[in-house]
């Protein structure tokens, strides 16, 4: 089964966003920041990031643009998953790179319907 990095760096957002992942068959892998989660999707490759925007250091929008402009990384979709909800970002959320962006809470069928479009599956 695919293996999705989460990158949050709120706990309850990660155990709720793991827990809808795991009960559909994804393998999970974490990161608390968006450096550790630029850095475990370069070491992993996953096959797919769902990425916070609010996180200190590297915020998401950063981390999602040298995830989408590193030829190493730039085949791995990034959706974007933030309480962030202002037209204005999804613009630029999509600018850096984002395949999807999705607002918190969001909800389980939305968030695999999502993922299995950026998928292909």
């Amino acid at each position: 089964m695919a293996r999705i990095l989460v990158v949050d760096d709120s706990p309850t957002e990660l155990y709720k966003l793991t827990g809808m992942l795991e009960k559909h068959g994804y393998e999970v892998l974490k990161a608390e920041n968006g450096a550790d989660g630029v850095a475990l999707a370069r070491q992993e490759k996953p096959d797919a990031v769902l990425m916070d925007i609010v996180m200190p250091g590297l915020n998401g929008f950063q981390a999602t643009r040298q995830l989408t402009k590193d030829p190493e990384t730039n085949h791995i979709p990034v959706i974007i998953v933030t309480t962030k909800d202002q037209e204005t970002d999804k613009v630029w959320g999509t600018r850096q790179g984002a395949k999807d962006y999705l607002t918190k809470p969001v909800e389980e069928s939305t968030l695999i319907k999502t993922l299995k479009s950026v998928l292909g599956s």
